[in-house]
């Protein structure tokens, strides 16, 4: 389960539901607002009856936003995994994750999986507080950040697949929808004209894009992740692969900032996520290298 010393911080609270907020968005302008319908909020336990206040609140704040003319924009799972599946199912580590997908209904199906893995179950500042020693950013009593991030990562790509293949077989056509998947954005350039330095720049989108986006599109990882990261880097099956390829209608950015980043030499022995990159990364040029991930620092 989640540690208890870890600062779990609440699901990202939406405050459109008071009319003057969302009147302040129309009179702003504001032609959209994304925001989360949260799984604990509306399936507390995970599964089993629904909310009714939770509905309830939902149903208001969308009722609001259509008043003003604001389109909604759904995010199903915002780092919100109900704690009873944490505690039953080790939470994303387990497959029968999968099967929860089926309560869900369209729009934007996760919010961020290549961090939410990256924090959850590499470096420990995002809730469960996965990691291990040495790599964690903050003391962990449980995880193990050289397999964990990417069992994860592989677990959400298989949920986000199966919700859409559920969405498009039983309600796109009537409903006219789509459905898609947000990512962490954190552009990479190359701290200088070298070709290690070129190709660090594409590997760290490899890494951090191509983690989850090749497989919807293609089927599969990109191949410097299979060749670097070999055994710990779970595969798909045939059928998983049939699922998977073309399972976005669109692709959700959330850009934060840019860095330069420059060739790392692969470490031998054990590594995780961080170190399988082989990068170094800074947001200015003049600033020192750092081996922590920016996005988490």
């Amino acid at each position: 389960m989640a540690k208890r010393s870890a600062v779990v911080a609440p699901v990202a609270a939406s405050v459109a539901a008071r009319t003057g907020d969302v009147k302040l968005m129309a009179e702003t302008g504001l032609e959209a607002y994304k925001f989360s319908i949260s799984w604990s909020r509306l399936i507390p336990n995970g599964r089993g009856a629904v909310n009714q206040e939770g509905l309830k609140y939902y149903n208001n704040v969308i009722d609001e936003l259509a008043k003003r003319g604001i389109q909604p924009h759904i995010m199903l799972c915002h780092l919100d995994l109900p704690q009873a599946l944490e505690d039953e199912y080790d939470g994303w580590l387990s497959p029968r994750i999968v099967e929860f997908g089926d309560r869900v209904l369209h729009w934007t199906t996760l919010a961020e999986p290549n961090i939410a893995a990256l924090g959850g179950y590499d470096t420990g500042v995002l809730s469960p507080g996965h990691c291990s020693d040495p790599f964690g950013l903050t003391e962990c009593t449980v995880g193990n950040s050289t397999v964990e991030p990417y069992i994860t990562a592989h677990n959400m790509i298989l949920t986000h697949a199966a919700v859409v293949r559920l969405y498009r077989e039983k309600y796109q056509a009537l409903q006219k929808g789509i459905v898609g998947i947000n990512m962490f954005s954190l552009w990479s350039y190359p701290l200088t004209n070298s070709i290690a330095d070129l190709q660090a720049a594409q590997r760290y989108k490899d890494f951090s894009y191509g983690w989850i986006l090749h497989p919807l599109v293609f089927g599969d990882y990109p191949q410097v992740m299979k060749k670097t990261i070999d055994s710990r880097l779970p595969s798909f099956s045939q059928v998983q692969t049939e699922l998977i390829k073309g399972a976005i209608d669109f692709i959700g950015i959330n850009h934060y900032y840019s860095a330069y980043v420059n060739y790392r030499p692969l470490v031998e022995g054990v590594r995780d996520y961080v170190a399988d990159r082989s990068v170094s990364a800074r947001v200015y040029k003049t600033d020192p290298p750092t081996e922590k991930d920016l996005s988490l620092a």
